[in-house]
């Protein structure tokens, strides 16, 4: 297994970043939109969100192959994969069980994003990833709550992923700048 340089990795991580973050942007105009109660549209966005989170992380770790990351982006990947699946029975059952799965692995995903985040400090760029992991397990732990309360909405979770995506774009901005200074 080979480990990749600083140098290399940081534009590989850069435009997986980029991508991220269209890909949050548009999902989460999509969710808000479809969000008053789960249908077709909806329910499938809801299930697609975890699963492009796999094929990121399935980049990111290929690009990336240091030991420590892997280890914390391979537990994301079974994280993302089990939600997927949770919210494939959970929309069918309402939006309060849909807010407790996608709460449980914001949580959970928002940890590994944050020691991922950690082991990556030396290529800059990595504070908005570890403030994301930690705003990320904050706010999965009030879509758990949320769960439990009258007239619950999936419109929270169109924010969460807006601002996810806004978190891979600054970070993204300077992985960037990281490289064109140094």
């Amino acid at each position: 297994m080979s480990i990749a340089s600083p140098a290399g990795l940081a534009p590989a991580l850069r435009t997986l970043y980029l991508v991220r973050f269209g890909f949050a942007v548009v999902w989460a105009a999509l969710l808000f939109l479809t969000a008053t109660e789960i249908g077709p549209v909806s329910g499938t966005l809801l299930v697609l969100y975890p699963l492009f989170d796999v094929a990121a992380i399935v980049v990111d770790s290929r690009s990336s192959r240091t030991g420590r990351a892997s280890s914390a982006l391979y537990a994301n990947i079974a994280v993302s994969t089990l939600a997927a699946a949770g919210l494939a029975f959970a929309v069918l059952s309402g939006i309060p069980l849909v807010l407790q799965v996608w709460g449980a692995w914001a949580v959970v995903s928002g940890v590994t994003q944050l020691a991922a985040g950690l082991t990556r400090r030396s290529l800059g760029g990595q504070w908005p990833m570890i403030i994301s992991g930690a705003a990320s397990t904050l706010a999965g732990t009030s879509f758990i709550l949320q769960a439990g309360s009258e007239g619950a909405t999936l419109h929270n979770l169109a924010g969460y992923a807006a601002v996810g995506g806004i978190f891979f774009l600054i970070s993204a901005l300077r992985l960037g700048r990281g490289r064109r200074n140094g």
